[in-house]
């Protein structure tokens, strides 16, 4: 299997160069197709606007949106154009209360959603919610790119971070084109449990289980030194020159992460590579 529909959602002209390489990048190693949904967010959230808005400052803010959703797709255009794979791109508005209904419905009949880092300088509060309606309304897997990476077609080596979790299982079997492809896989197993079934041998079974799809692993067993496992993980990308990481998305509730931090979280907001992501 590879991802023949890869997916973007853009909602601001200034971060088409973020995404859009990788996905042309990826289109060219695996012969898919690219779709960018540019959309205008209208951020005024109409039900809770102020006492006394009338119909002519409500329509202002569309007709904002409307122009923020031509100049995005007029950046995509301009960009797919000269690539040379094959992609479509359409532009439309949102509100941004009702802005998940629309990226689920695309995500869930693509293959690979690919984004932008959702936090940091320039990033709307659209962001974030877009992330997770690709992965929990769209139940689609999702790749974080950040902005100063190179764009890499197939990663030659890739972090798998493995907590024996449903949802790191389920991004594991979401990423095996990445993984088949790869030259090296490396099994991060973090501070693994003294009493579990697998003490004796962590990350063995997932080893068996990938090696006999042809995936070349190796298992590196890691102590807690950090108090994020966040930070670990991207120390341990950087000493080994990984080019994605593959994790499991939010194994806490989303509320409990927006509030106290979580290891997804603290990966969206720092991470220095490609993040496969699924839930």
């Amino acid at each position: 299997m590879a991802y023949k529909s890869l997916l973007t959602v853009l909602t601001d002209p200034k971060l088409t160069s973020s995404a859009l390489p990788h996905m042309v990048a990826l289109a060219e190693a695996q012969d898919a197709h690219v779709e960018a949904l540019c959309l205008g967010v209208d951020r005024t959230q109409t039900g809770y606007y102020y006492a006394g808005a009338n119909a002519m400052i409500l329509q202002e803010t569309l007709s904002r949106a409307n122009a923020e959703s031509e100049q995005i797709l007029a950046a995509a255009k301009e960009q797919l154009d000269k690539s040379g794979v094959r992609w479509s791109a359409e532009d439309g508005v949102a509100q941004i209360a009702d802005l998940g209904r629309h990226v689920a419905h695309r995500a869930r009949f693509s293959d690979l959603v690919v984004l932008p880092h959702p936090y940091g300088k320039g990033r709307g509060a659209e962001a974030e919610p877009i992330v997770e309606a690709a992965m929990f309304e769209g139940h689609a897997p999702v790749l974080i790119t950040p902005e100063d990476r190179e764009p890499i077609g197939h990663p030659k080596t890739i972090m798998v971070a493995w907590n024996e979790s449903v949802e790191a299982m389920r991004a594991i079997r979401r990423a095996m084109p990445f993984l088949k492809a790869a030259e090296l896989v490396r099994i991060v197993v973090i501070d693994p449990p003294q009493h579990g079934p697998d003490r004796s041998d962590p990350g063995g079974l997932l080893s068996q289980m990938l090696a006999r799809h042809g995936v070349r692993c190796e298992i590196d067993v890691l102590s807690k030194t950090m108090t994020r496992v966040s930070d670990i993980l991207n120390r341990h990308a950087a000493d080994t020159d990984a080019d994605m990481i593959v994790m499991g998305a939010y194994g806490h509730s989303r509320f409990r992460e927006a509030i106290l931090g979580g290891a997804t979280r603290n990966m969206l907001e720092k991470a220095q590579v490609p993040i496969f992501m699924a839930h």
